[in-house]
């Protein structure tokens, strides 16, 4: 629950709306409303966020920032808007991960940055719900390469990965299946990124 994240010293709250990013519906708003009225946490929502309609919807629902596929809200929100980037042999990911884009992840990265995005959240789907552990090497090139901030998602199942990746430069990471099968503490993962 949303208590136990916050009383585990979490800071952010990632949400995504799986139903909205294969139909491009709002279904779940009522849903991340209640949520985000209930907690002081940050709250980032993203799934099927494709119009600024729904930016606007989010955000005045009570989402701290919400993460798009594109970055056309950036000039008219700022750092309110983050670009969710979902990464498949090597390209990117769209429509729910039904399909791939023509585009590598290096020519998206590169278009996304000139834009101004500042937060780019990476999953690396080969690794999503895996436990298998998350792609480190991919999330250090990316820290390396790019000034915007990286969070990396996909795979992160030990505080090995957690020590890893803020070693390696990656602002932050989502922890999902980890969490809730107990291979993470949250309480232990926020110490390490605050140390």
């Amino acid at each position: 629950t949303v208590a136990q994240f916050e009383a585990a010293g979490a800071t952010h709250l990632h949400l995504v709306d799986l139903e909205g990013a294969k139909t491009g519906q709002t279904t779940n708003l009522p849903t991340i409303e209640r949520i985000a009225a209930q907690t002081g946490l940050f709250v980032e929502v993203g799934g099927g966020i494709r119009s600024m309609d729904t930016v606007r919807r989010y955000l005045e629902a009570g989402a701290s920032r919400v993460i798009l596929g594109t970055a056309q809200a950036v000039a008219q929100y700022g750092d309110k808007i983050a670009v969710g980037a979902d990464l498949k042999d090597g390209k990117v990911a769209i429509k729910g991960w039904l399909e791939t884009s023509q585009n590598t992840w290096e020519t998206f990265f590169d278009q996304m940055q000139a834009l101004g995005v500042r937060t780019m959240i990476c999953t690396d789907i080969s690794r999503d719900g895996a436990m298998e552990g998350t792609n480190r090497a991919l999330y250090r090139t990316l820290a390396q390469r790019y000034s915007m901030d990286i969070i990396a998602s996909g795979g992160v199942s030990s505080l090995e990965d957690i020590r890893a990746l803020k070693a390696a430069g990656v602002a932050g990471a989502i922890i999902g299946k980890a969490y809730y099968t107990g291979a993470i503490d949250l309480a232990q993962a926020v110490r390490l990124y605050q140390d």
